[in-house]
């Protein structure tokens, strides 16, 4: 016999698995959340709208131009009466541009972008009356009646700048694209415009990033 204390073994019976002790882990960090692409888009378009909004009325300007300049589309009475529409649009995006470094921007926001909203719609809505009059839906305006070629016998007026010479009919679609008229775009485009100004107009934050 000896003093020293007698060895206790663990062991579990025969058949059986020992308990197997499991380690206490602290709670797992929460990983960060990722926005979504809408979510982002959601918040610089409408964060920046003024500035969004005159990009886009400079942007379609350019191109209705292009259509013109290059394309040899020459535009109808209500075409340019479109055209307007974002030139009006464009310079109230400048103005916002502007106020929205000042201290009244808070109060001007909303105003301002409901304003944005209303142009485009009256936009939206004059796309339609002439995509309706492409259509044979309604008559166009009578100043929108337009006219053949040139005769041959005009040549001379038409050289010395003294030819009546008519623009293009407001009825006829001079381009079409999957089954939409210029005018069918810029209904599409013009309503867009218009949600837009409405999210920004209502956006809880308008602190700029």
């Amino acid at each position: 016999m000896t003093n020293e204390d007698p060895k206790v073994e663990d062991t579990a019976p025969v058949g059986e698995t020992p308990p197997t002790a499991t380690p206490v882990r602290g709670p797992t960090p929460a990983a960060p959340v990722q926005r979504s692409v809408i979510a982002t888009t959601y918040d610089l378009v409408t964060r920046h709208w003024p500035l969004v909004a005159l990009l886009s009325s400079a942007l379609l300007l350019a191109i209705a131009h292009a259509f013109e300049k290059f394309g040899g589309l020459a535009p109808c009475h209500l075409c340019l009466k479109q055209r307007e529409v974002y030139w009006v649009a464009g310079t109230v995006g400048l103005v916002g541009l502007a106020l929205q470094r000042t201290p009244f921007w808070s109060r001007l926001r909303l105003p301002l972008a409901l304003l944005l909203g209303a142009i485009f719609l009256y936009g939206a809505g004059l796309a339609t009356y002439h995509a309706g009059a492409e259509w044979k839906w309604w008559p166009g305006p009578k100043t929108c009646s337009g006219g053949d070629a040139a005769a041959a016998s005009n040549l001379e007026a038409m050289l010395k700048g003294t030819a009546a010479i008519k623009p293009p009919a407001c009825d006829k679609a001079a381009w079409v694209f999957l089954g939409l008229s210029m005018a069918g775009w810029n209904v599409l485009i013009s309503l867009k415009l218009a949600v837009w100004s409405v999210l920004a107009a209502f956006r809880k934050s308008e602190t700029l990033a």
